[in-house]
């Protein structure tokens, strides 16, 4: 049985833990609401822009031509020697429940999936970063690595990411590029997505038809608007992919802390009982030497 003393220490040391654990939910809580906030402002932006880049698409695609048929490059599938790259973004730091580990394990299974091509990956959050690293027999090229940058994402980082990858794609360095992140669902739920980047799945005719009709005049010309908008559009989801882990890290941190501060709490309460039982016994014992003593003495 532990002396009053270690369950005096535990109990100190298990409420200062309670303490840093309900701290951290509090900041994560505060962060997540400025977090999905961005998320909402940016939705639109994004949604607008591709939806202007499906119609010019579609309509720059000349006349006569085959459905299906891409009108850009960026709309172009994979050739015959695919070289496909993965963008994961995971977290740089731990305490924030299943998380990293549900991000890891899908980045595996891709990694499984393309063993043997030529492969490279963009890695943002340290924690891709360290398990890449330790992974010593997966021999896949390392294009960028971004850490640091969460709980402040920017558009400045969407373009620190992005950049390579546009340019590796534009050199033929790169048939494919999939974003593997966790999606912000809700403050309790967050999913890992699997989403292809590049190349752009063109849109159906008919999803675009009462507007490809439409004729429209642009100035420039739709072939160099696409060249402008296709490179925003790709930072854009960037962006947004970023924003989104940035609030499903922080929800899930808050969850983890919350669930951590309870933990802590039923600790407590143990230890407390204990303690008071284990001084219990002490007192009765006491006082049982005292009679033993004092009828010892009567005798």
């Amino acid at each position: 049985m532990a002396s009053l003393r270690e369950l005096r220490r535990k109990i100190k040391s298990v409420r200062s833990t309670q303490q840093i654990t309900k701290a951290m939910k509090m900041v994560a809580a505060a962060r997540m609401r400025r977090a999905q906030a961005a998320i909402l402002s940016s939705r639109p932006f994004a949604a607008k822009l591709e939806e202007t880049i499906h119609e010019l698409a579609l309509l720059e695609r000349p006349a006569g031509a085959q459905s299906g048929v891409p009108a850009h490059p960026f709309f172009a599938a994979a050739g015959e020697d695919p070289r496909p790259c993965l963008l994961l973004v995971t977290a740089d730091r731990g305490l924030c429940g299943s998380f990293n580990a549900m991000l890891l394990r899908a980045a595996m299974q891709w990694l499984l999936r393309v063993r043997g091509r030529r492969a490279s990956v963009a890695l943002v959050g340290r924690k891709g970063r360290d398990f890449l690293r330790r992974l010593q027999c997966c021999e896949v090229e390392r294009c960028i690595e971004v850490v640091g940058i969460f709980p402040k994402v920017g558009f400045k980082h969407s373009e620190v990411v992005g950049e390579p990858l546009l340019k590796a794609c534009r050199e033929g360095r790169t048939s494919s590029v999939t974003a593997i992140y966790n999606e912000f669902k809700s403050v309790v739920a967050q999913r890992v997505v699997e989403k292809p980047l590049f190349p752009l799945a063109p849109r159906a005719e008919g999803q675009a038809e009462g507007r490809a009709a439409t004729p429209f005049k642009y100035e420039p010309a739709r072939e160099r608007l696409l060249d402008a908008l296709l490179p925003r559009h790709f930072k854009a989801q960037i962006y947004r992919i970023l924003l989104e882990s940035q609030a499903a890290e922080l929800a899930a941190r808050m969850n983890a802390m919350d669930a951590a501060t309870r933990n802590a709490g039923e600790l407590i309460e143990g230890l407390t009982l204990e303690l008071n039982r284990t001084r219990q016994a002490s007192i009765t014992r006491e006082i049982a030497e005292l009679v033993g003593g004092a009828e010892a003495l009567a005798s």
